[in-house]
């Protein structure tokens, strides 16, 4: 079976309602903690992507066990001390950076070496920036050229509190020494840059001894050794909006178009697209906004507007649109001027170097653009329309240049062909039936 596609026609105006996947980020935590809970935790929803399923594996070789029928996953926890396993076990993290940071940050205690390994895309990322701080707990780590995968650790049996400061803005780095703090003696002091916040959501909603202070710029988390963990049952995983990201700006794009995306994860750490989308005039309302587990969960409304403003965009929007940059290009590609994105070193963190992969993709399309190491000046074309062969290939498999190309093919037109289709089973494996659903 061939691994590529082609689109050759734009997508006619549509208005429709959709419900895209589980949130994975959610999902993936959802698996990690359920391991550690004393009791059977329950989920329906959960993302059943590569990244889940390399978290369910995770846990399972950890002698955790877990049960998927009529798409609720049970996960039988043992407590905080309860995984049982082999020396020399070998974890594969697959492609999830989300699930091998966290990984190192939950056993930091083993005393058996573990070594965490992945596919060629997360073998290429920066795992030292969490096996610094989280040899400070007093567990030892041995890396690939001192920064990347394979990762072997080896757990220390009195594990003592440290001070962290995390700088990039990244939730992964964040969550591993929570995670670390969990298992330590004495109080695990964090000062974090703003990120993503699921982490502490479910700290919170768990009613876990850990305490968060919200600053402006910045947040303090104090984390205390945990001992007990109540079982997450009946979690009903909330739509992911990266995900829902895709299909936002699809309808922003088309012509008289609307589109409702029910009951999307909306945590303010997230929705940084949201934010910014709006400043550039595309008519986006939140429904039936509600809490659930501590999680902010809408229904999302998106309407095309006639005109798409440029945009010059602040910086602390950032880690709240991490993910979502490449398919916010396009949107800055139709806009009527020139639009700024800067200080986005963590998107070549990601799994590709994704400003290149913005740039090549923008180009290809015959958009202008002025890059840096970290920033993109995008010359908007209100009337762009292509008319060309574009292939994309070569990109390391990453989901999010897939799916923001074949977003790109069915609002600008031209002749796609687009390469490892089966890249969007990391985290989205049901995208293009959802292509269809809109479609029709």
């Amino acid at each position: 079976m061939s691994d590529f596609i082609v689109i050759n026609k734009k997508i006619n105006p549509f208005k429709k309602k959709i419900l895209v996947s589980g949130d994975k980020s959610i999902s993936i935590r959802w698996v990690l903690f359920s391991s550690l809970s004393n009791g059977i935790s329950t989920a329906k929803n959960l993302l059943i992507s590569e990244d889940v399923i390399a978290a369910i594996n995770a846990i399972k070789k950890l002698g955790i066990k877990v049960k998927i029928n009529n798409g609720v996953c049970k996960i039988f926890g043992k407590g905080m001390n309860g995984y049982n396993y082999k020396k020399n076990l070998t974890i594969n993290a697959q492609n999830s950076g989300t699930l091998g940071r966290l990984l190192a940050g939950l056993l930091i205690n083993t005393p058996y070496k573990i070594k965490i390994i992945g596919d060629k895309s997360l073998s290429s990322r920066d795992f030292k920036r969490i096996s610094e701080p989280l040899s400070k707990f007093g567990a030892k780590f041995s890396l690939k050229k001192e920064k990347y995968l394979p990762l072997t650790i080896q757990g220390g049996s009195n594990l003592k509190a440290i001070n962290y400061k995390e700088k990039r803005g990244s939730a992964q780095c964040k969550s591993s020494v929570i995670f670390g703090g969990m298992r330590s003696n004495g109080i695990t002091k964090i000062t974090a840059k703003k990120s993503r916040n699921h982490t502490e959501v479910l700290c919170k909603y768990l009613k876990l001894p850990i305490k968060i202070n919200n600053k402006k710029n910045y947040d303090e988390i104090k984390v205390n050794k945990v001992k007990f963990i109540k079982p997450l049952k009946n979690y009903n995983i909330p739509s992911d909006i990266s995900s829902s990201a895709f299909f936002i700006v699809l309808t922003a794009l088309s012509n008289n178009s609307e589109l409702i995306i029910k009951n999307v994860n909306v945590n303010s750490s997230r929705i940084g697209i949201i934010t910014i989308l709006k400043k550039m005039g595309i008519k986006i309302k939140f429904q039936n906004l509600r809490t659930y587990k501590g999680e902010k969960i809408s229904d999302i409304k998106v309407k095309s507007p006639k005109f798409i403003k440029p945009v010059n965009c602040p910086s602390s929007l950032n880690s709240g649109a991490i993910d979502e940059f490449l398919i916010i290009f396009l949107v800055a590609a139709k806009a009527n001027g020139i639009s700024y994105f800067k200080k986005l070193s963590e998107l070549n963190q990601k799994e590709s170097p994704r400003l290149k992969w913005g740039k090549y993709i923008l180009e290809k399309m015959g958009i202008k653009t002025i890059t840096t190491e970290d920033s993109i000046k995008i010359f908007g074309n209100p009337g762009l329309k292509v008319n060309k062969n574009i292939t994309i290939k070569n990109y390391l498999k990453d989901h999010r240049v897939f799916m923001t190309s074949v977003i790109a093919a069915l609002v600008f037109g031209g002749n796609w062909k687009l390469h490892d289709k089966s890249s969007i089973n990391t985290s989205f494996p049901n995208f293009l039936k959802i292509i269809d659903q809109i479609k029709k």
